[in-house]
């Protein structure tokens, strides 16, 4: 088998090419299209080939695994501690990705199928959407109190909407008319949402529990996949980022805050769906976060405690395919 290391870039790649005893077989800098990747590694058979996870990982996994490559994704953060080096640069980096792939040392990442790299995309857009709406909103009010406008209730209803347009104001103009394009391109992505739910038996039994609606449902299943590729419920966490960070100083162990290291967008949402939960529902973890509050613990850092738990509960829901106990 050879062992290839690639330094992915948006317009280039590094690449080396390397025997299991570390001989050089092949290297360069290649152009980041599928014609110079494809060129490179032809006519080689049996290659192992990692690379960083990238924007466009996605792109190069698949123009590799159509000429049956074995491809690998390096976890960045663990990857960057082990090969940690005073100098560096793309070649260095693409040697050290080889040789951590010949040395079986290499940390790798899950590469998620193709259906579930599509679900992230789209959830991920839908977020991105929705938080710009919301920014929209917030230059609303924004110009609103600058005139020393007062308006009470919710101005983005209809007749909220009709007030605004009353005033004639040309910069609120422009923001109603870009929150308006940006409700219909919800509304689709919403309405395709809805026909993809259908794909994973799983959303079902998500919905059962109080506070996830079908799109909370779709990005937990979007982040967390397969959850058997979690072997307990603590790696689950840990790749939520839902953990504390731990110092040790001697005989003295120190926690502190979250890691937030993992999915960004599993976090957000488990902590959304957990605020909705414990003013709706009387669970477990509802009672989880009043013990929390009865503690003295911070609000936030009652509902991450209950985030965290309602994480565990998803896990054993999805492992063993039952609806929400309580």
């Amino acid at each position: 088998m050879l062992y290839a290391g690639m330094d992915v870039h948006k317009k280039f790649c590094e690449v080396i090419i390397c025997t299991k005893e570390g001989e050089v077989v092949r290297k360069g800098r290649i152009r980041t299209n599928e014609k110079e990747i494809r060129k490179f590694f032809y006519g080689l058979r049996d290659v192992k080939i990692a690379i960083e996870a990238s924007t466009n990982w996605n792109y190069i996994v698949n123009v590799l695994s159509r000429d049956n490559h074995e491809v690998v994704m390096a976890h960045p953060l663990k990857t960057r501690v082990i090969a940690e080096a005073k100098i560096k640069s793309d070649k260095i980096d693409a040697k050290i990705l080889a040789d951590l792939a010949r040395g079986n040392l290499l940390p790798t990442s899950w590469i998620p199928p193709q259906e579930i790299v599509e679900l992230r995309d789209l959830v991920r857009q839908r977020i991105f959407l929705v938080r710009q709406r919301s920014k929209i909103k917030n230059k609303i009010h924004s110009e609103l109190i600058k005139r020393g406008i007062e308006y009470r209730g919710n101005i983005f209803t209809k007749h909220g909407k009709e007030w605004l347009h009353s005033l004639r104001i040309p910069a609120i103009e422009t923001y109603l008319s870009v929150m308006e394009k940006l409700n219909e391109e919800v509304k689709k992505m919403d309405k395709n949402l809805r026909k993809i739910e259908k794909r994973f038996d799983e959303v079902a039994l998500l919905k059962t529990i109080p506070g996830i609606s079908t799109f909370s449902a779709l990005v937990i299943m979007a982040e967390i996949g397969d959850v058997n590729r979690f072997p307990d419920e603590k790696k689950l966490f840990s790749y939520a980022g839902l953990i504390p960070s731990v110092h040790r100083s001697g005989d003295k162990l120190y926690y502190g805050h979250i890691t937030k290291q993992g999915s960004k967008y599993l976090r957000w949402i488990l902590v959304e769906c957990a605020r909705i939960h414990v003013r709706e529902c009387d669970s477990k973890i509802t009672e989880f976060y009043k013990k929390l509050k009865r503690k003295g613990k911070h609000g936030n850092v009652a509902i991450i405690g209950a985030s965290r738990k309602l994480l565990q509960t998803i896990y054993y829901m999805l492992r063993n395919k039952e609806s929400f106990q309580g």
